[in-house]
C-alpha cells in the first residue's frame, strides 16, 4: 500500500482524513473537515477547505482554490459541503465553492473531469462525469451540467441554468438559457446552433442515432406550430429512440431558464 506524503511545508490541520498515496506538495493548506481519497495528489500551494470531500486519484495544481466560502453574499455560515469525484484533473488556479442554504447546500462534481487553469465551479452546482471546462469557464450559481458535456474557453453560464449531456458551449459564448442535451450553443448571447455531432462521432454514437438525432431536432426546432406541440409530435413519432426521448424529457422537466433555441431556425 503506497505511502501518504506531506511537504513540510505544508499545513494540514488535526481531523483531516487522508487515504493511502495521497501526496501533498509543498505550501499546501488542508482543513480539518477534508477528507482525500487514495491516490490524491496537491502538487504544490492548494488551498482545500471546508467539508470537502475528494476522490481517488485527483490531481490538483497550483493556486487552486478549493472549498472555500461560497461566493455568495446571503451565504451566513451555515453548513455546507463540496464534493468531488474520483480521477479528476483541477488546473492551475481553479476555484470550486461549496453549497449555500439557499440550494440545497452542496455542490458536485463527478468523476473523471476536467477543469482548466482558473476556471470556476460557483455554488449549488451539480456537474456530472466526464465533464471538460476548457481554461477561465465560469459556472455561476445553482447550475447543472451533465455528463460529457465541454465548455469552450472564456465560456459564462448564468446561474440556474441546465446544460444537458454530452452539450458542447462555444469558447468565449454567454449561455443564458438551458442548453438542450446533444446540443451546441455559440455566441456572445449563445443561440442553439445544432447538434455537437463532432462530439457524438467521436463517442462512437452510430450512424443511425445521430441521424434520428438529427431528424427529431429538426422537428423540434421547425416554423410551424408551437414548440409543445411538435414536442408532443416528436415524441410520438421517436418513442423508440431513447436518444431523441432524453431531449423531450429535458424539455419537459423545465427550469428557471427558458429554452435556448436557434438564432433563424438553424439545422443540424
Amino acid at each position: 500500500m503506497a505511502e501518504t506524503f506531506i511537504h513540510p511545508s505544508s499545513v494540514v490541520e488535526d481531523g483531516a482524513q487522508l487515504a493511502a498515496g495521497v501526496k501533498i506538495g509543498p505550501f499546501c493548506t488542508v482543513g480539518r473537515d477534508v477528507s482525500l481519497g487514495e491516490g490524491v495528489e496537491l502538487i504544490s500551494h492548494v488551498a482545500v477547505a471546508g467539508t470537502t470531500t475528494i476522490g481517488a486519484e485527483t490531481r490538483i495544481f497550483p493556486f487552486a482554490s478549493i472549498g472555500h466560502q461560497p461566493q455568495d453574499l446571503k451565504y451566513n455560515g451555515e453548513p455546507c459541503s463540496l464534493t468531488i469525484g474520483s480521477k479528476c484533473l483541477i488546473r492551475e488556479g481553479v476555484t470550486m465553492n461549496p453549497g449555500t442554504g439557499g440550494g440545497g447546500s452542496v455542490t458536485t462534481v463527478g468523476d473523471g473531469c476536467a477543469f482548466l487553469a482558473n476556471s470556476h465551479v460557483g455554488h449549488d452546482c451539480r456537474v456530472g462525469n466526464n465533464v471538460i471546462f476548457s481554461n477561465n469557464v465560469m459556472l455561476a450559481g445553482h447550475c447543472t451540467v451533465g455528463d460529457y458535456v465541454i465548455i469552450g474557453g472564456g465560456a459564462a453560464v448564468i446561474q440556474f441554468a441546465r446544460v444537458g449531456a454530452h452539450a458542447f458551449v462555444g469558447g468565449m459564448s454567454g449561455l443564458e438559457n438551458d442548453l438542450i442535451p446533444y446540443g451546441m450553443a455559440l455566441g456572445n448571447r449563445a443561440y442553439l446552433s445544432g447538434l455537437n455531432i463532432v462530439g457524438l462521432q467521436r463517442r462512437g454514437f452510430s450512424r443511425a442515432d445521430i441521424h434520428d438525432l438529427r431528424r427529431g431536432y429538426r422537428l423540434l426546432f421547425a416554423a410551424e406550430g408551437t414548440l409543445v406541440e411538435r414536442m408532443d409530435d416528436v415524441a410520438q413519432e421517436f418513442s423508440g429512440h431513447p436518444i431523441v426521448q432524453e431531449i423531450v424529457a429535458f424539455i419537459r422537466e423545465g427550469g428557471k431558464r427558458s429554452l435556448c433555441t436557434p438564432k433563424n431556425n438553424s439545422e443540424a
